[in-house]
């Protein structure tokens, strides 16, 4: 040996591969919503970062042989702070492995996804966004509400319910707008005063609005009211999160066009089973 190149790599220490790093969005819930992509890396992964809202038929396509990490945040207890699962995420890659960080619904729709990625490319760890159909779209669609309509609304905005400081940081006068539809994530907890908020800034209180529990799941519950109703019909039905909330005159339509049940969710998830075991 008298090269330098051959000494500086009998010198070198070995280095592990760079792993890679999957953002998948799963969906609402109903594993049937996944996409092909999503369960194929489910399938293939060797470690599972997934959040608290990715239900246990999602869960159930991982490979036997991968790790589990929950990295769930519920309201008031959060299992991992965003930077831990940053720092987890770049480590997990850096070790090699191949992960998947599994988020409800779209990860770049109020899923902190982008501050993910920014974590990672800062380490110089490679990854993937593999797009899941966002809450909002798969619950109207299963509640049977358009979330735009030619005759009530030319437009759709979604916003988040999280209490910020002990107030709500919302812009009322723009969700008070005609002709719109508002979707409102996590915003349960604080619906009798979302609601007397928008009544506050203009909008009648009979204005149409409706409440989705478990939304695209067999267990799926919808409370369709009025402004000046809907929180009080929601704690009477007893509706517990998650849900989402939907604000606008589309809520009409539902009675007509609502088309999900027990026996469709039945048959969805049967489907489903079959559709994988091919």
């Amino acid at each position: 040996m008298n090269s330098f190149v051959d000494m500086h790599v009998l010198m070198s220490p070995c280095r592990v591969p760079l792993g890679r790093v999957y953002l998948v969005g799963a969906g609402p819930g109903n594993a049937d919503l996944l996409t092909l992509r999503a369960a194929r890396l489910l399938a293939q992964a060797d470690v599972v970062v997934h959040d608290h809202l990715v239900g246990p038929d999602v869960l159930a396509l991982i490979g036997a042989g991968a790790e589990r990490i929950y990295a769930g945040k519920e309201r008031s207890n959060h299992s991992m702070g965003q930077p831990d699962i940053n720092d987890l995420l770049v480590r997990l890659a850096q070790a090699g492995r191949q992960v998947v960080r599994l988020k409800g619904g779209d990860p770049f729709v109020f899923g902190r996804g982008g501050e993910e990625l920014q974590a990672l490319a800062a380490a110089g760890v490679p990854f993937e966004v593999v797009p899941g159909i966002t809450a909002a779209c798969g619950v109207a669609a299963y509640a049977g509400i358009p979330l735009t309509h030619r005759d009530f609304a030319q437009s759709c905005t979604f916003v988040t319910g999280h209490l910020k400081d002990g107030s709500f940081d919302l812009d009322w006068a723009m969700l008070t707008r005609p002709r719109q539809t508002v979707v409102i994530y996590m915003g349960l907890t604080g619906l009798a005063t979302i609601c007397a908020k928008l009544i506050e800034q203009g909008l009648p209180p009979d204005w149409p609005a409706a409440v989705v529990g478990h939304g695209t799941l067999a267990s799926q519950r919808v409370v369709t009211a009025t402004l000046a109703t809907l929180a009080a019909a929601v704690e009477r039905e007893g509706l517990r999160s998650p849900c989402m909330t939907i604000v606008g005159e589309v809520v009409r339509l539902r009675d007509e066009l609502a088309w999900f049940g027990d026996q469709q969710a039945g048959a969805t998830a049967q489907a489903t089973t079959q559709a994988l075991a091919v």
